[in-house]
């Protein structure tokens, strides 16, 4: 990924759904104007969800997600099927396309059904229209029995395209200002002081995408960001002739930038941040109690939404096991689970421990947390976790208040209990 270029994860993800041959693939590229799906006159050429990060005018940085048709047949078209509907998990936007040949037919009452239950914005396409009175005929009946906006759009022609993106842009949800992953907390003219160690995993020359992320964040919301290591922070803030507003670690110095941070500065880490930011903070430190009731032989599942190199004192695989052990004293059985796949059946588990979820988008790790909540099964990230075993998660999370709230009413409950 370039340095210019917006992450997959903070981009909309808009999924094209619809039968085989529908001409998903045409209409993205009718949509951006360039040929960047595979067209083909044989059905099924799509057969696996594919991503394709670009700019959208005027809606800006977008994931298009050209997924396989509904109506694949066989034992793979089942295996394709079922990946074309996982994608559901992480679509901010779904465009379903309607072949004008066939009609709106069951394939398509199932798609949009599923895609309301999960209360995802949704227009639909009726593709392959050439003439005008056709369409309107068609869009009234097909609107009736699907209960969708619908636009008449010929994708080999351009016909009813730019009706189609304004149909898009209107239907996007209009909540991004509500999740900024550092903005509410601070004001303009507010220093921001940030404990970046040199991370052995991260790519040389670069910060980790949560801090790059951070960083902009705070610069956007006119403040300024000082960037310190953690064995700087000391003199940091003794010169900095100013208090910041807020400090912000990786979770990993945690202890070092505590002992070095005064008590009248709010401290949280990045991580932290990102679990408020991508899902649910409260939730998450909820799950963080329930590592003082595991037991021998309780199954805990570690899972990183990216894949990367493994060091040889990697967070997820070493670190945190270590943490665990040392703080349950109990023998656990530790499983992971790493890239975009979640496990299906995760009621065995006694907790869950994820990573902070920045490869992921907002809806896609809010649907994890979802699914350990369905599951009764406790969930916790890295940064609440590592805040938790060192004792200092109740000062981690004081600037949310919600997240306070239900960590102290879970305390009050674990002494009553005991």
């Amino acid at each position: 990924m370039g340095l210019n270029e917006t992450p997959r994860a903070n981009r909309v993800h808009i999924a094209i759904f619809g039968r085989r041959n529908a001409g998903k693939s045409s209409l993205i590229n009718a949509l951006t104007g360039q040929e960047i799906a595979v067209v083909s006159p044989v059905k099924g050429t799509t057969t696996d969800p594919v991503y394709k990060a670009m700019e959208l005018l005027p809606i800006g940085p977008v994931v298009l997600i050209d997924t396989a048709g509904l109506d694949d047949e066989g034992e793979l078209g089942a295996l394709r099927r079922k990946k074309t509907l996982e994608v559901l998990h992480k679509t901010d936007l779904a465009v379903v396309v309607i072949d004008a040949a066939i009609g709106a037919t069951d394939f398509e009452q199932a798609i949009v059904r599923q895609i309301k239950q999960k209360n995802i914005p949704v227009v639909g396409a009726v593709n392959k229209i050439d003439k005008e009175d056709t369409a309107q005929g068609m869009l009234k009946d097909y609107e009736a029995l699907l209960g969708i906006p619908l636009n008449a759009v010929s994708a080999m022609s351009g016909k009813g395209i730019s009706q189609l993106k304004k149909a898009i842009i209107q239907a996007l949800p209009e909540d991004e200002e509500k999740f900024k992953i550092v903005a509410d907390l601070i004001s303009p003219g507010d220093f921001v002081v940030l404990v970046v160690p040199i991370d052995k995993a991260a790519p040389k020359g670069r910060l980790i995408l949560p801090q790059q992320q951070t960083i902009r964040d705070v610069l956007e919301s006119d403040a300024m960001a000082v960037v310190t290591k953690e064995y700087e922070l000391k003199e940091t803030l003794e010169n900095l002739g100013k208090k910041p507003r807020l400090v912000i670690t990786d979770s990993q110095a945690f202890l070092k930038v505590a002992a070095d941070t005064p008590k009248d500065i709010p401290l949280t880490s990045f991580s932290i941040l990102f679990a408020r930011n991508k899902g649910d903070l409260t939730e998450l430190v909820k799950g963080a109690k329930r590592i003082e009731t595991l037991q021998d032989g309780d199954k805990v599942l570690i899972a990183e939404a990216c894949t990367h190199h493994r060091q040889a004192d990697d967070i997820g695989r070493v670190k945190i096991p270590r943490w665990l052990r040392q703080r349950t004293g109990k023998r656990l059985q530790l499983e992971f689970a790493s890239g975009v796949q979640f496990p299906q059946n995760i009621r065995d588990y006694a907790l869950i421990v994820h990573c902070g979820g920045c490869m992921l988008n907002r809806r896609a790790m809010q649907y994890r947390i979802e699914q350990a909540v369905r599951a009764n099964v406790p969930i916790v990230n890295y940064g609440v976790l590592i805040a938790y075993v060192q004792g200092i998660l109740g000062r981690a999370i004081a600037p949310f208040p919600s997240a306070q709230m239900a960590w102290e009413k879970r305390e009050e409950e674990t002494k009553y209990h005991s």
